[in-house]
């Protein structure tokens, strides 16, 4: 389901300039079928016509069901889509046979190995006073029940919604989405008992009341068993 969801508002703006093309050309069968009934003389001729004409009738109507059904799921239920449980599972591949390493410690203690300093975790294209997440930090380590802090004020504010995804894959799946500003406060809490432990991304993205999106904030956090 929420796949699906994702498909019909990633590609919104392709699917309703599809529809437009739709409603032109049922527009113009249409307005065929009226003029070829309304020149009619026959009977038969007339018959026909009749159903030119509900054949167009009917598109059109489907075509504006559908229009309406697309702006429902963008506008108001992917918005309020809680994020479904994403397990993360992995694939054993009995064709490789394993191998034993030497741990890096005792390479290290050999001289064999220079230690590396491990990297920094830092957020991505958060915008302090408008685009924030400010709790948890980059790097931390969270279980359970997680209120997260932050920021969603932007000119032309529309709503917001946060979302994760397994460290190093682009699947998103949504937590919350709120259509209040957020000014260093609460922006809500997840549940990460519902994920298997690991390395994710937490981001926060915000939408203008015309249904732009600016680029997200991107804070990496680990999930720890409960």
């Amino acid at each position: 389901m929420a796949a699906i969801l994702h498909f019909f508002t990633s590609y919104a703006i392709l699917i309703y300039l599809l529809l437009v093309i739709g409603v032109m050309f049922a527009c113009r069968s249409l307005v065929r079928a009226w003029r070829e009934r309304s020149e009619s003389l026959y009977g038969l001729e007339r018959e026909t016509a009749q159903r030119h004409t509900s054949q167009a009738v009917a598109a059109l109507s489907l075509i504006v069901s559908l229009a309406i059904a697309e702006l429902v799921l963008t506008v108001f239920l992917a918005p309020n889509l809680p994020a479904l449980s994403l397990l993360v599972t992995t694939t054993m591949n009995p064709l490789i046979t394993p191998t034993n390493t030497i741990p890096p410690e005792l390479l290290a203690t050999l001289g064999v190995l220079t230690p590396v300093s491990t990297p920094t975790a830092q957020t991505i294209g958060c915008i302090p006073g408008q685009i924030m997440i400010t709790s948890p930090k980059p790097g931390d380590v969270i279980k359970g029940q997680v209120i997260l802090v932050g920021t969603a004020n932007i000119p032309n504010f529309g709503w917001f919604k946060y979302e994760f995804s397994p460290l190093g894959t682009d699947v998103w799946s949504t937590i919350l989405a709120y259509h209040e500003v957020k000014q260093d406060g609460e922006l809500g809490h997840w549940d990460t008992s519902e994920v298997s432990p690991g390395d994710y991304d937490l981001r926060l993205v915000v939408i203008d009341n015309q249904g732009n999106g600016l680029p997200p904030c991107v804070v990496p956090v680990r999930v720890a068993a409960p």
